[in-house]
């Protein structure tokens, strides 16, 4: 674990076509001017270089959007200025992620030689009704054969899965995630569907088109993806994500253990340290509006605001309660000054471990697994 993890995120806001269920800030653009948009990402790494603490880098992560659509040579520049400008670890990770079709393989040698050694596969199904039905260029046949072309390129690789589909049972899943265990290396992330607002899905659920499983159903292939993933000794380490021991995204654990990150692109959150202090940063979300901003000014920056120590207890919290882990009562204090018996109404705090939500100990605070599954409401009983 790096006690001092410091990680950057940056952002790729553009995809071929926009999936039904996503509401990331992707956008379909026919042609980009790649060296226009590499000018730029790296100007806005420029200008917060020479503002945030200059700690070493513990991880780079590349999320969109679909950076696999990004030029290799855009990746090559951007972690070799972050080697310019910061120490790094020498265990640096450098996630890209990708969608599985076969253009994209191709292009996944080129990638590997400048720098990426983890990427991180959309597969979302094993499927082809399934697949089509997400929306997904791809079918299951071609996303595994570019899972198998990762795991030549690069030492560490991961792919995502969706659950919880409509007319999704138990068996169904259950051999799915069996058959996707004979295939993954040592993460996979296997995620719950929900309609979000915004999203293509929303209206057609609101119509009827589609149903998802009753709760009831929904939570069994939970309990069922927790089972079978601890059996194949990938347990869960966050709500969705599982991993063999050691094998965790490092930069997603920068995010949920609260360590500090810098976000650069359209629509980037950051959480970095200015002068001493937790900042919250976020960048302008339009691409073409963050393009012209950088071009400007050297930053598309929207929104910065030093966090006060609420926001950061409650950023926390949100956050550390994903984890397997949980929360030490070191890092509360270290980030809030206060201690989990004083951060917390008691009687709530103690109504949810009564409730089997939550443990508390000498350590830290976590949740159980009752209380990840139903975190939103815990967070919003313990937070109130």
């Amino acid at each position: 674990m790096h006690i001092d993890a410091f990680g950057i995120y940056v952002h790729w806001p553009f995809c071929k076509s926009k999936c039904p269920y996503c509401d990331f800030n992707s956008h379909v653009m026919g042609a980009v001017d790649q060296q226009r948009w590499s000018t730029a990402l790296l100007a806005e790494l420029d200008h917060f270089a020479a503002r945030v603490d200059r700690r070493p880098v513990t991880s780079i992560f590349f999320g969109g959007g679909t950076p696999s659509l990004m030029a290799p040579e855009t990746v090559a520049a951007l972690i070799e200025r972050v080697r310019k400008h910061w120490p790094t670890a020498p265990d640096l990770e450098i996630t890209l992620e990708a969608n599985p079709t076969s253009v994209e393989a191709e292009r996944f040698a080129g990638f590997a030689a400048a720098g990426v050694n983890r990427v991180s596969l959309g597969v979302q199904a094993l499927d082809d009704a399934a697949l089509k039905f997400l929306g997904r260029g791809h079918s299951a046949r071609e996303a595994l054969h570019a899972v198998a072309v990762a795991q030549c390129h690069f030492p560490r690789s991961s792919f995502d899965l969706i659950y919880a589909r409509p007319g999704q049972t138990r068996e169904a899943w259950r051999k799915e995630l069996h058959e996707a265990l004979g295939h993954a290396g040592e993460h996979l992330s296997l995620y719950q569907l929900t309609i979000e607002p915004g999203t293509a899905f929303d209206p057609a659920h609101k119509r009827g088109d589609f149903a998802l499983p009753e709760d009831e159903l929904a939570g069994q292939l939970y309990e069922d993806t927790l089972e079978i993933m601890t059996a194949a000794g990938r347990p869960a380490y966050e709500i969705s994500n599982h991993a063999q021991p050691g094998a965790e995204c490092r930069h997603n654990l920068v995010y949920w253990r609260y360590q500090p990150y810098l976000g650069i692109g359209p629509g980037a959150h950051g959480r970095a340290i200015v002068d001493g202090r937790r900042h919250a940063t976020r960048m302008a979300r339009a691409p073409e509006t963050w393009l012209k901003r950088v071009e400007a000014q050297g930053h598309g920056t929207e929104e910065e605001v030093e966090l006060s120590p609420d926001e950061r207890r409650d950023e926390l919290v949100m956050m550390g309660l994903r984890l397997e882990e949980g929360i030490a009562r070191e890092r509360l204090r270290s980030e809030t000054g206060l201690d989990i018996d004083e951060a917390f109404e008691p009687a709530r705090l103690r109504a949810l471990v009564e409730g089997g939500f939550l443990d508390v100990d000498d350590e830290r605070l976590r949740a159980t697994a009752a209380g990840r599954q139903r975190l939103n409401a815990v967070l919003g009983r313990l937070l109130a």
